[in-house]
């Protein structure tokens, strides 16, 4: 029966379609065949999701070789989640893709493009679908090899020195958490994540385990961009193509707050991370840092793209805010706002490919009076931003009103403050792009700009839609938050 055999197809459907893109000799043809294939994945993706509210817990086992013997692939409500936002941010943001493609990649390396797209979807989903701490590990080079030469192809020769630096970054981070693993299974002896969760209560004590605690803790941080270990992330935005911005934005970190996630809670648990390591102070410190700092910084760009990079840096910080509460509140607002944050980027970053579509460039100063030349763009653009500050009936408001009633609920009032200020100096850099677009006359004679074709305006308001969607209708993000959490702290049935 094809139902049981999903968990395997997640994977196996987009890592069998790279080779057969790359067999495409034309960009339309590899674009069209990517865009199946991730639409297939979605789909699948959506089954498993229905199958785990349905049901629970859905383990699968590869070549019928029991856990732990065999590789094992396990879905829940925290998993289950994020695939969901993987494919369907894939599936959307391809939809944009062809016309944003066509204009910023030359058509020799379209085909590469789009193999390198299915590869990193690739990796992405067996980082997220995998039970199996080696087979993360390998999902997540895939992810990230292809991830750097996405970025590579942008048009802007600085972007091969972002993905340069990614890569020296990524490289580091990867090696980190390689050395964690490694240290795990020389003491326990095993790769399984649910059979390492089963052992390693009794050896918390262990000097081995702690080690690998913090080498885990440290590789995974450079991957999801955790402040101070962002350094990679504002460059790799910034001149990477539009399309692969937009993707990488709304899912790679998600991916990397989702091991995170899994690693502290289900394999070392929350009495081991947050209570015999000082797992708590340093997650607080840091995600009010990146909140506070990475915010002020984004104030002061004049590339929007940097800007929105730096705001991307600002919101990982919320989510590690509400990881560090450690509580079913928390882990409730951080899961929460991991898949409302990529919608707000994903429809944010769509909107600035439109932009640099027609104009040629992301510059704060380039967009004097663009809200009247391309307003569908421009108010895709305000609405994205006002759920990016938290404005009520957005879905930015939801998941950070449930950040301060979980803070609050553990009387955590500095948290609080921070989400507070956090939001306020959302208004500025936002308001900045408002008032230049809508408030700001060129100075000099503006050259006819039209409206972004229909095509690429679809998805962004796909994207955008969702995010007030999302702000008033919150029984399915709440519900699977609620029970994700519930997974991550072993109450669940």
């Amino acid at each position: 029966m094809i139902a049981a055999q999903l968990p395997a197809l997640q994977v196996v459907v987009p890592l069998l379609g790279a080779p057969l893109c790359l067999l495409a000799r034309k960009g339309n043809t590899a674009w069209a065949l990517t865009l199946a294939i991730s639409a297939v994945a979605l789909l699948i993706a959506t089954l498993l999701l229905g199958q785990v509210l349905e049901q629970g817990s859905v383990a699968y086992a590869f070549g019928g070789w029991a856990a732990p013997w065999g590789i094992e692939y396990r879905l829940d409500a925290v998993n289950a989640i994020v695939l969901l936002i993987v494919t369907g941010i894939s599936t959307v943001v391809l939809l944009f893709a062809k016309t944003s493609v066509a204009h910023e990649i030359r058509p020799e390396q379209q085909v590469l493009f789009y193999t390198s797209w299915l590869l990193c979807l690739t990796g992405l989903l067996g980082i997220t679908i995998t039970g199996d701490a080696f087979n993360l590990f390998v999902f997540l080079e895939i992810s990230s090899l292809s991830s750097y030469v996405l970025i590579s192809l942008g048009s802007d020769r600085r972007a091969l020195t972002a993905a340069y630096q990614y890569l020296i970054m990524g490289t580091i981070g990867a090696t980190f958490i390689l050395i964690g693993i490694g240290l795990l299974y020389m003491v326990t002896g095993t790769l399984n994540m649910a059979d390492l969760a089963g052992r390693l209560p009794e050896l918390t004590a262990s000097r081995t385990v702690r080690t690998a605690f913090a080498f885990l803790t440290v590789g995974i941080g450079l991957k999801l961009a955790l402040f101070p270990l962002h350094l990679w992330l504002p460059n790799a935005y910034a001149y990477a193509p539009s399309v692969v911005t937009a993707f990488l934005a709304a899912t790679a970190t998600k991916v990397a707050i989702y091991m995170l996630l899994r690693f502290m809670f289900s394999v070392f648990g929350a009495g081991f991370s947050f209570g015999a390591m000082p797992l708590p102070t340093l997650l607080v410190l840091l995600g009010a840092a990146a909140v506070l700092s990475a915010s002020t910084v984004a104030i002061f760009q004049h590339n929007i793209k940097r800007m929105l990079a730096y705001s991307s840096v600002a919101q990982i910080g919320y989510m590690v805010l509400g990881m560090s509460l450690a509580s079913s509140a928390g882990l409730t607002a951080a899961v929460l706002h991991l898949f409302n944050h990529a919608l707000m980027k994903g429809g944010l970053f769509l909107a600035l490919g439109c932009i640099a579509w027609r104009l040629g460039s992301v510059r704060l100063g380039d967009l004097a009076g663009l809200g009247y030349r391309m307003p569908w763009t421009m108010a895709a653009f305000v609405a994205g931003g006002l759920s990016l500050i938290g404005l009520p009936l957005t879905a930015g408001f939801i998941s950070k009103w449930y950040l301060v009633l979980a803070a609050l609920e553990q009387g955590w009032w500095p948290v609080v403050i921070v989400v507070v200020a956090g939001s306020l100096l959302a208004v500025v850099y936002i308001w900045r792009v408002i008032e230049t677009a809508y408030f700001r006359d060129r100075g000099e004679p503006a050259p006819p700009v039209q409206e972004a074709p229909l095509s690429m305006l679809l998805p962004t308001w796909l994207l955008v839609g969702a995010n007030v969607y999302f702000g008033i209708y919150t029984d399915l993000s709440v519900g699977v938050a609620s029970q994700a959490a519930r997974v991550l702290l072993g109450t669940a049935p």
